[in-house]
């Protein structure tokens, strides 16, 4: 592979990912420096998310990743990041690595010794640094943008969105349990969504399930079906929403809203993909790719005692967070022409004044893209088909209009 020039003035960052502590732990000792950076990752989503973020030389993968095959894994970093060396290790899994952690010493991961070596090279080269080296390149984080055409059904590509259309498009081949975090209206449905289209699965059901819209004492029969009589008013069999994402996707939104009570049964499933109806004794299979999404933090509600450890990180196997509209303001100009030309339909859509996007673009968006779609269709109506949307057909969240009209 092509090594990539890394400038004098930074330090070799080096990523290890591997789901045994122990394996983390003798890369990181073998490689100790005062000069390198380390970091830790459990998982292949992890370090993907450690390398969205950071400037990095060499980055170790365990074969047994527990969420993502470590070889596409490594075949994806190379592409996206071409100065990035990949090492594949072989490792135990933690209990045996533990057993053989003495014997094995520095045979685990050969490897070691040759970026051991580039180390006394980089020493030498700090010391009588180049000046021609300022007009290198900067790592290769620095100049290769993440290649993401946007998911169907989004609109905008901003910088800040990229990653999560690739991320998504990575995801979409797999059966990997996907949690999908944000605030409310920013598009958690449509990512969810855009997964299942892009997926092996894409002509099955894209099954819906709102844990806040509906009752606590109904949900369970919702979610996992009853059998006739199971109780008052069931005169028939139901399979529940669950069974009818055979082949399909069950998309479980607002999953923060889930009762207590019922998160055993939902983590019983997850895990054998096996349901049991209610006032049924028969074990149904249920074949079911489970994403989930919610605008609360889990782990809060964990640590409160409102939601079960096992099941968070049984949902998390691989996390996509999507950011406001706040930190998307590339994409309002997209989003706003987008929405006026639906609701102008069909009719021709009237334009943006620049003095209005700017003060769109303005705004805080504490709504996000819902926010912003429904001021868009107020001030449709307000400008009584006028050609040009200014600032005065803007009625924003706190009902007031932005100039007089």
């Amino acid at each position: 592979m092509t090594s990539f020039p890394i400038p004098h003035n930074y330090a070799d960052h080096v990523l290890v990912a591997s789901p045994s502590n122990v394996v983390r732990q003798r890369v990181l000792e073998s490689l100790r420096s005062p000069a390198r950076r380390f970091e830790e990752a459990s998982g292949g989503a992890e370090a993907l998310s450690h390398l969205e973020s950071g400037f990095w030389q060499v980055v170790f993968l365990d074969r047994r990743l527990p969420d993502l095959d470590a070889e596409e894994l490594s075949q994806t970093v190379r592409q996206r990041y071409p100065g990035i060396e990949v090492v594949l290790l072989d490792s135990e899994s933690e209990v045996e690595a533990r057993a053989a952690e003495e014997r094995r010493g520095a045979e685990m991961l050969p490897a070691l010794s040759q970026v051991k070596d580039k180390d006394k090279k980089d020493e030498n080269k700090n010391t009588n640094p180049d000046p021609r080296e300022d007009k290198l390149l900067p790592p290769a984080r620095a100049t290769h943008s993440i290649l993401g055409a946007p998911l169907p059904g989004m609109i905008g590509n901003s910088r800040i969105m990229q990653p999560v259309h690739h991320l998504a498009r990575l995801l979409a081949p797999r059966n990997t349990t996907v949690l999908i975090t944000g605030p409310t209206g920013c598009g958690k449905e449509i990512v969810a969504r855009a997964i299942h289209q892009l997926s092996p699965r894409a002509a099955r059901t894209f099954a819906v399930v709102n844990c806040a819209a509906i009752p606590e004492t109904l949900l369970e029969a919702e979610l996992f079906g009853y059998a006739r009589g199971a109780f008052t008013g069931a005169m028939q069999s139901y399979a529940g929403r669950i069974q009818t994402a055979q082949g399909g996707t069950l998309f479980l939104d607002e999953i923060g809203e889930m009762p207590l009570s019922l998160q055993p049964k939902l983590l019983r499933f997850l895990e054998q993909k096996e349901l049991q109806r209610l006032g049924s004794a028969e074990v149904v299979h249920v074949d079911a790719r489970v994403i989930s999404a919610t605008n609360a933090h889990l782990l809060t509600l964990v640590r409160e005692g409102k939601f079960r450890e096992d099941l968070y990180y049984r949902l998390c196997a691989f996390p996509i967070e999507i950011p406001p509209l706040r930190d998307r303001s590339e994409d309002i100009a997209p989003l706003a022409a987008h929405f006026l030309a639906k609701f102008a339909a069909p009719l021709p859509a009237p334009e943006l004044s620049a003095t209005a996007l700017q003060l769109l673009k303005a705004q805080p968006w504490a709504g996000n893209i819902r926010e912003l779609q429904n001021v868009i269709e107020r001030a449709l109506i307000l400008s009584e088909e006028q050609a040009l949307i200014r600032p005065e057909h803007l009625l924003l969240a706190d009902n007031s209009f932005c100039g007089s009209r």
